[in-house]
């Protein structure tokens, strides 16, 4: 159900890459966007109390642009960098509304994605008047699919799991000349990945300025890592690694992270096969080279967890407890909230809090990154009891 690995290759070593100043950047881009407003900061007495801690505050993207996921913070200021560089322009001459004006004729963006990812590109591409084509693996949702139609991009699923499917789309951005925006890195490919990872930021800038006390852990659950990676490093810039503990969660259909962690000299380790998950944009085989080193040098655990754990979270946000408020959160934004609620109850969570002194003085921090977004499996899980803990 759960299975926890103290990182033996913690330095607390810095990133260049993701940094206070990067996050400053991307978050300006964003601020210039129509209709941007900061998520709200949930906080959570009575589960808190409940649980044993002092104060649990949960960032909510299910409102970020009317999208039900944060995704678009990296697709958006991704795009932004690279029409800028197509442009020969500084990226804070990018106005969204007259990009399209100073090309002759729109261009082309394709990228894979598990969902949210896809969304925020052809969102991106939508208001920037431009073309979008988004690949998904076999067994995406049609709820995704039609969303991302819905913005205007073409949209194909493919017979291939997540990480064939990302190979594809840059097959295909090479036949026909179009720009990749992928949020996975590898060799001669990292210049958006790390654009993409730097926009994620905005988020956890953002949580910075609404937070009343500083966190004493933070809970990233993670895919490829793209976002864990960029917002650990943020934080570590902003906070120093010394002043808070960091808890990476995955699937265990997909936690190469996790496996990547407890490997003989903490190399990157795959994980190839199906990656079947209900948290399926964290159904990634493939850790990010870019935000490998920061999340191997600055996290104090990497967790693996059933698809229970995320149902649990699910539920738990879902139906607080009288004077909480009521966060939806789908399974891919839900991980730590369940992993959390085992950390008190279970015996396998209880040996990871106090493996990070997690106590009654303990304020953590956790991202919800998404809302509903697939419906039908939300009601499963949170109407029907789908994927109960003692299943």
């Amino acid at each position: 159900m759960l299975k926890s690995s103290k990182n033996r290759f913690y330095t607390g070593e810095k990133s260049d890459t993701f940094t206070s100043e990067s996050a400053k950047i991307a978050r300006s881009f964003h601020q210039q966007i129509e209709g941007y407003k900061p998520t709200p900061l949930v906080s959570l007495p009575a589960l808190a109390e409940k649980l044993g801690v002092k104060s649990i505050q949960v960032k909510d993207e299910s409102h970020r642009f009317g999208l039900n996921a944060f995704k678009v913070l990296g697709g958006s200021y991704a795009l932004g960098r690279l029409l800028a560089e197509h442009l020969k322009i500084d990226i804070t001459e990018v106005d969204l509304k007259t990009i399209s004006s100073k090309l002759d004729a729109p261009l082309v963006f394709i990228t894979a994605t598990a969902g949210n990812h896809g969304t925020g590109v052809a969102w991106a591409a939508r208001e920037m008047g431009q073309s979008a084509v988004v690949y998904m693996p076999k067994g995406s949702p049609q709820a995704s699919v039609n969303r991302i139609r819905g913005l205007g991009a073409e949209c194909i699923v493919t017979d291939i799991n997540y990480d064939d499917t990302v190979r594809l789309a840059n097959k295909t951005a090479n036949e026909n000349g179009w720009m990749l925006v992928q949020d996975t890195a590898w060799d001669g490919y990292e210049k958006v990945p790390t654009w993409i990872s730097q926009g994620y930021t905005t988020m956890a800038a953002e949580a910075m300025d609404q937070l009343e006390e500083q966190p004493t852990h933070v809970m990233l659950q993670a895919g490829v890592g793209a976002m864990a990676g960029g917002i650990l490093g943020y934080l570590v810039d902003e906070l120093g690694s010394e002043n808070f503990k960091t808890i990476i969660t995955e699937p265990s259909a997909a936690d190469c992270l996790y496996h990547s962690s407890i490997s003989s000299a903490g190399n990157i380790v795959n994980i190839e096969g199906n990656l079947s998950s209900i948290m399926a944009g964290l159904a990634c085989g493939e850790p990010n080279p870019l935000t490998w080193p920061i999340l191997r040098d600055c996290s104090d655990e990497f967790v693996s967890v059933a698809d229970n754990v995320a149902a649990t979270g699910m539920r738990i946000l879902g139906n607080p407890l009288q004077g909480d408020p009521k966060v939806i959160s789908g399974e891919s934004g839900a991980i730590n909230m369940g992993v959390l609620y085992m950390m008190a109850t279970h015996p396998e969570g209880k040996a990871l809090a106090e493996s990070v002194g997690l106590d009654e003085s303990s304020v953590v921090l956790i991202f919800s990154t998404e809302g509903d977004t697939n419906p039908d499996r939300y009601r499963q899980v949170v109407w029907e009891g789908s994927l109960a803990l003692d299943n």
